[in-house]
């Protein structure tokens, strides 16, 4: 039963021939089993009564696709019932009075909450090592990294710990961890799904998005978690739309844009070749791949991280241990107490970035810094856009790596911050763009220890273009088998 897809699920739980309890039960008990660290809390009494309602509705013919589904929460978004850490001391305890909005979506339609995932410290990091709560480890070889920040979720669903999960994506943190764990993870359109009751990172960059074992699933989370909220300022208004409407539509004639700077120097051998041969099985199917550039790409690492890291120190100034959060039991005075609090609270990550991030906006540093980086990441929009729209229009997607490399050993980035920032390459220019962008399962690396490591496809679209992207990945699905490959 954890092998099946969510359309499959669905139909066994309106057929009766599996309840929500007896589902949620099944996955609850492998996660109880599992040793890859990937959940932070689970409650196994309220998870059973949202099981116990999704019966009640699924019996009175009030169930919708996703009713009785079991899912798990980046443990980004805030839940009532369960804690919400933001895998920080400085949140250890913390139990918020409220439902993001992303969950409460999850919650009307049905869904059944299997716990919180384990993520790097306030979605900050790439291999999902900040976490103060111990690193995830990736299920295909468990001692790689997972990917992060959002490696909880991506290692659970690998794991069929949890059909689906909630992720956040900030500057590749849905892209990179559905890479390096085999499954398939999609970052909407910035705005599309509300920031309300997700503890911020970088607001202007931060977006909400699911992690599936296939593009149909995550075209149906897309369904539910979608839609404008008047409580987030940055949640756009547009009408609700099904995803998943173009699922078998021909790829004839499709043009994919293969950026030459995804394929320069620093990518790893066996990931080109396992996306050059993604890219073969799409002309089978019908596509035409056409040469382009994305010249700004190289810059979208210092642009990122000063945008970021400013983004950052702004928003993590209201955690004082005044309101709530970590508070220091020693201190002398209110300013001691500040700094205590702060400094016991974050971590070396997180620290890190608030440091870069008060230095780019102080005085005197604005103008050289923040504000150039925002001219910058306009270039770097407008270099998607010179390729995807307007009469010259060059493709209609774009295709390339997630990751200039398999998941790498626990620990061997650890000391390099740097080396942590490069591993998010190609997946910066399309948060700095706001687009959105998808990662789908094409291989494996090689040799004997990346034998066993994913290599994941990235397929990047224009605003609003999720629908077509979910079905190119969808036809890669059905022509290919490796989002059916399951670690041991």
């Amino acid at each position: 039963m954890h092998k099946l897809t969510l359309k499959e699920l669905s139909a066994q739980l309106q057929s009766r021939k599996i309840s929500a309890a007896e589902l949620a039960t099944r996955f609850l008990d492998r996660i109880e089993a599992s040793d890859l660290n990937a959940f932070l809390h689970v409650d196994r009494e309220l998870t059973l009564a949202q099981a116990r309602a999704a019966d009640a509705r699924l019996a009175g013919n009030d169930a919708g696709p996703l009713t009785g589904i079991p899912i798990a929460h980046k443990d980004i978004f805030v839940t009532r019932g369960w804690r919400t850490t933001a895998g920080s001391k400085m949140l250890e305890n913390y139990v918020s009075p409220f439902d993001a909005t992303v969950v409460e979506q999850f919650n009307a339609a049905g869904t059944v909450t299997l716990g919180k995932l384990n993520c790097d410290e306030f979605a900050m990091g790439s291999g999902n090592e900040n976490s103060h709560y111990g690193p995830v480890r990736n299920p295909w070889d468990k001692t790689a990294v997972p990917g992060g920040s959002s490696g909880g979720s991506a290692a659970a669903v690998a794991a069929r710990l949890a059909p689906a999960a909630t992720a956040t994506d900030t500057g590749g943190s849905i892209r990179q961890p559905a890479s390096l764990c085999g499954v398939t993870g999609i970052k909407p359109t910035y705005g599309s799904v509300s920031r309300f009751g997700m503890i911020a990172f970088a607001s202007s960059l931060d977006q909400g998005g699911p992690i599936a074992k296939t593009a149909e699933d995550c075209g149906l989370l897309l369904n539910a978690m979608t839609g404008f909220d008047e409580r987030d300022s940055t949640s756009l208004q547009r009408p609700k739309e099904d995803f998943n409407r173009s699922l078998g539509d021909s790829l004839q004639g499709l043009r994919i844009g293969v950026p030459k700077e995804f394929f320069g120097a620093g990518l790893a051998s066996d990931v080109e070749q396992a996306v050059r041969a993604a890219l073969a099985e799409f002309e089978k199917l019908g596509a035409t791949l056409v040469d382009i550039s994305l010249p700004k790409t190289e810059l979208s690492i210092p642009v990122y991280y000063v945008i970021a890291p400013a983004e950052a120190s702004s928003n993590l100034s209201r955690f004082d241990g005044v309101r709530y959060g970590h508070r220091a039991a020693d201190y002398k005075d209110l300013a001691d107490m500040y700094k205590k609090s702060r400094a016991e609270g974050f971590g070396d990550e997180v620290k890190r970035r608030i440091l870069v991030g008060s230095y780019v906006l102080s005085h005197g540093y604005y103008d050289a810094y923040y504000l150039q980086a925002q001219k910058i990441r306009r270039l770097i929009a407008q270099d998607f856009q010179n390729a995807l729209e307007g009469p010259n229009r060059q493709c209609d997607v774009i295709m390339g790596p997630v990751s200039p490399t398999v998941a790498w050993d626990l620990g061997d980035k650890t000391d390099d911050p740097v080396a942590n920032y490069l591993a998010d390459i190609f997946t910066l220019s399309t948060s700095l763009a706001g687009l959105p962008g998808m990662s789908i399962p094409c291989g494996f690396g090689q040799g004997e220890k990346n034998a066993k490591r994913p290599v994941g496809l990235q397929i990047i679209g224009n605003y609003f273009d999720e629908a077509r992207l979910l079905n190119v990945a969808h036809q890669f699905q059905q022509a290919t088998d490796w989002h059916l490959r399951e670690p041991a």
